[in-house]
């Protein structure tokens, strides 16, 4: 089936079997599929007779605002794509975009998807997550991405782009300093170990800089080592960043492209967000991620709809 269509399906269906017999995680960052929370809640189950099907159930400890956060929901995408594309050896995520359609939910839901081109160095995809709504499917996210190999890319650097310069972790600011109101609707915050740039949180002190921009370092709170996949989550998990602007809330995203550039090296990353162009009630949010090697592993632009006052 084409993931253009948006069949019915039994959302709890039988899980099949993935090449290692069990449930499909993620084991670059350092561990036993399925053994962090954050390849818990991204581990999709293959159906054994519906081909490129896989049923996954969303956590209530990712969310933000009124669903569940959009960088989780890219990274889950694209472990479901990586199992489709994998056997030419394509399991690293290099270029994907994805619109948010509406808003996903914790509980179960299905992602199809469809290999488009399988090259020898690369090969493309495309996937839908779906979810049951008023007894209907209802499309979540449609996403194309193409995969690849991250380690057989050639070593050769030549860039302009700098690390942020940012106090060290342990003199930066926890995530306890976001409005109440957000941080009662974002859970999401409890599964990260984010330290904000003290030069960024004016606005927690109701004094936002006006400059548009957020930046910080940030690991997961189990301290699982970030990968490809969870760099997916990176560009997208620090709080919008139209709160320098003063204006708080959930700021729900309508479309983000993100470029993985390299396996990212263990240990913090730095992650930038900036906006240049607040108009219309829609704002854009350019992502940097750093690693501790102090190279650009990821980068990202997302346009996104601003908080309600």
């Amino acid at each position: 089936m084409s993931i253009l269509d948006d069949g019915t399906t039994d959302e709890g269906g039988t899980a099949g079997k993935t090449d290692g017999g069990g449930t499909a995680g993620t084991t670059d960052g350092g561990g036993t599929a399925g053994t962090t929370e954050f390849d818990a809640a991204v581990a999709v189950r293959p159906r054994r007779e519906e081909p490129h099907v896989y049923d996954v159930q969303l956590g209530e400890g990712w969310t933000i605002g009124a669903g569940i956060n959009g960088g989780m929901l890219l990274a889950t995408c694209a472990n479901a794509m990586r199992m489709t594309l994998a056997e030419k050896g394509h399991r690293d995520p290099l270029s994907i975009s994805a619109y948010y359609l509406s808003a996903a939910q914790p509980g179960p839901a299905v992602l199809r998807t469809e290999a488009i081109r399988r090259g020898r160095s690369m090969s493309t995809g495309a996937v839908a997550l779906t979810q049951t709504e008023n007894a209907e499917p209802t499309t979540r996210i449609r996403a194309l991405a193409t995969f690849g190999d991250l380690a057989s890319l050639p070593d050769q650097t030549a860039t302009t782009a700098v690390p942020p310069s940012m106090p060290p972790p342990e003199d930066c600011i926890g995530g306890e300093l976001a409005p109440p109101e957000f941080k009662a609707r974002a859970s999401l915050l409890d599964r990260l170990d984010l330290r904000l740039d003290p030069s960024c949180v004016g606005w927690a002190v109701e004094q936002p800089s006006g400059r548009g921009m957020l930046r910080g370092w940030l690991r997961l709170a189990d301290v699982r080592e970030p990968d490809p996949l969870m760099l997916l989550l990176a560009v997208d998990a620090l709080p919008p960043v139209t709160f320098d602007l003063g204006r708080y809330g959930w700021a729900p995203t309508l479309e983000l492209t993100a470029h993985v550039r390299a396996t990212p090296a263990p240990g913090w990353l730095q992650v930038t967000h900036a906006t240049r162009n607040f108009a219309g009630g829609l704002f854009e949010e350019d992502a940097e991620v750093w690693d501790s090697a102090g190279r650009l592993v990821a980068q990202s632009r997302q346009l996104a709809r601003a908080p309600r006052e």
